[in-house]
């Protein structure tokens, strides 16, 4: 049975545990040129099959639409992203990849993977299928589909 002190310290290990992936991964992402923001837009756009809204992005990140419009406009100066007419409705816009943000997909992946394999080093197979079950169980919790 666990303590309310016990939970905290877990807690506390799980919040220095994301900050440590992030600081990986932005360090693992800086030679693509692509913040980790960036980064989880860009690889939430293959989702699609038509182009989204920035309100449909902004939905699937759990983000405010003002933090898309500014990945966008970092990602477009880039030449990663362009932003297309709705053909049903010319006041829509949507969001669509390049051919150099497909590119750039590709240099992601082998980033991520590196961070991950950085981040995981110190588990054994065994260990790493033990964790994937428990952060499936946390990410499945009842509570989180209420809020």
């Amino acid at each position: 049975m666990s303590t309310p002190d016990a939970d905290g310290f877990l807690a506390e290990q799980l919040l220095r545990l994301s900050r440590r992936l992030h600081r990986i991964q932005k360090r693992q992402l800086e030679p693509v040129g692509i913040t980790p923001a960036q980064s989880r837009l860009l690889r939430t756009l293959v989702h699609y099959e038509a182009p989204p809204r920035m309100a449909d992005l902004a939905e699937r990140l759990e983000v405010v639409p003002r933090a898309v419009t500014s990945t966008v406009d970092g990602l477009e100066a880039g030449g990663l992203v362009r932003r297309v007419p709705d053909p049903t409705n010319r006041r829509v816009i949507r969001i669509e990849l390049t051919e150099q943000g497909r590119a750039a997909l590709r240099d992601l992946r082998s980033a991520r993977r590196a961070a991950a394999e950085e981040i995981l080093a110190p588990l054994d197979a065994e260990q790493r299928a033990q964790l994937t079950t428990l952060l499936n169980a946390l990410f499945e919790s009842p509570r989180e589909r209420d809020c």
